[in-house]
């Protein structure tokens, strides 16, 4: 039996607006009717299932010969299985919290406990309303021939949807999609957007790691302005036309939201972050150490220009990659590692001014992003929150990692955290 740790899931969309207007209005028709359907039973188990109930995956037929609607048995089992989908994952949070209240309480730490049932009274967790549902349809629903020999690559067939609603759609591979294909197995079920079909790989993973990039790891630091900047010395360049993520920044911050020139800028930022990070050598590692960001702009202000900068695309683009290429993955906390000199372990809040750092115990002088990287990569003692309560970097402390050798001699006050 396969284990699902040898596999991972990707998706490709393909456009189907080269259907027709009657193919279009047909699902159209169909998406909106199974979006009416999800909603009555969203609110079905809300009302009736309570946060401690079990939402059964598979609702039983009790429940469903309730909905009042043309879509098909089938199509309504399927709208049914999505709905207890959502509002599971609509709860699980708040049910993760309130198990590790019963286990705080079991413990007898009462003090996290009470801090933690304020917040569990303070998130109000509400009924999901459903504006447009794109329909998770599998084989039962769907016929694929994808090796056509007409002016579309292929045609995607949509029966049992009910009403007698019988859709032909056809579509166009991307290379994204023929890129998919050949590293993975097309899974039969797919995901119906107004406007286009959304496609399931299971590509398997690399199962062997080479000799020579045993125990070697590459750290990155993600920046605002040139997007990574590694330990090993790569950073992005600049693209066809010249631009960097931080010029198409600055382009976004002088257009109109949601203006279709704004849009062209948000694809462009996309298309420059996965090119720059396609770029990076990961075959010589076994390992990527990144940080972990949390609350980026939590209680902060930023500019209309750095309002633009996304590090959820890096971060979503860097932790693809590892999966495709077989590279551990490494979340850091990033605390200190931008102050800290990647060559003494010398750490304090003056060390670092903009994109130049400087160390006054050993004179080293660097790029603040590149001794930011080499410092990621690094096996580096946790530094406890009580430590950095105390604000240990306005004085400055040694910072030594494991196995690193202890340069600069004791010519001044500081602190070894080991």
């Amino acid at each position: 039996m396969k284990n699902k740790n040898d596999s991972y899931i990707r998706s490709s969309k393909l456009s189907i607006n080269d259907s027709n207007t009657n193919r279009k209005e047909k699902v159209n028709s169909f998406i909106e009717e199974y979006t009416r359907t999800t909603q009555f039973f969203v609110e079905y188990l809300w009302n009736n299932f309570t946060l401690e109930d079990r939402i059964p995956s598979l609702i039983p037929k009790e429940i469903t010969s309730q909905a009042n609607t043309w879509l098909a048995a089938r199509a309504i089992q399927a709208s049914a299985k999505q709905a207890s989908g959502i509002v599971r994952g609509t709860r699980q949070k708040q049910k993760k919290r309130q198990k590790m209240y019963e286990q705080l309480l079991e413990k007898g730490n009462t003090k996290q406990a009470k801090k933690l049932k304020k917040i569990i009274d303070k998130a109000k967790i509400s009924k999901p309303d459903l504006k447009n549902v794109c329909p998770e349809l599998d084989s039962r629903f769907v016929k694929f021939d994808l090796n056509n020999h007409t002016t579309f690559d292929g045609w995607i067939t949509l029966t049992n949807l009910g009403n007698k609603i019988k859709i032909i759609l056809p579509v166009k591979k991307s290379r994204h999609f023929n890129d998919m294909f050949e590293k993975g197995n097309l899974k039969k079920g797919i995901r119906l957007h107004r406007n286009a079909i959304t496609f399931m790989f299971e590509i398997p993973k690399v199962e062997t790691i080479e000799e020579e990039k045993v125990n070697k790891t590459i750290g990155i630091d993600i920046g605002q302005k040139d997007c990574f900047y590694t330990s090993d010395g790569q950073k992005p360049i600049k693209d066809l036309h010249g631009h960097t993520l931080d010029s198409i920044q600055s382009k976004m911050s002088r257009q109109q939201k949601g203006s279709k020139a704004f849009r062209r800028s948000q694809e462009h930022r996309k298309n420059y972050i996965n090119m720059v990070l396609n770029a990076i050598h990961f075959e010589s590692f076994d390992r990527i150490n990144i940080e972990k960001m949390k609350n980026l702009r939590y209680k902060s202000r930023t500019s209309r220009k750095l309002s633009h900068w996304t590090y959820t695309l890096i971060d979503k683009k860097i932790k693809s990659i590892s999966e495709e290429t077989g590279v551990l993955l490494n979340e850091i906390d990033p605390c200190y590692t931008s102050q800290r000199c990647s060559r003494c372990g010398w750490t304090r809040r003056t060390n670092r001014n903009g994109k130049l750092f400087f160390c006054p115990a050993c004179g080293n002088t660097c790029d603040a992003d590149h001794n930011a990287a080499m410092n990621i990569s690094l096996t580096l003692p946790v530094i406890s929150r009580k430590q950095r309560r105390r604000q240990i970097n306005k004085k400055g402390f040694y910072w030594i990692a494991k196995g690193q050798e202890f340069i600069v001699p004791d010519v001044q006050e500081f602190l070894i955290v080991r």
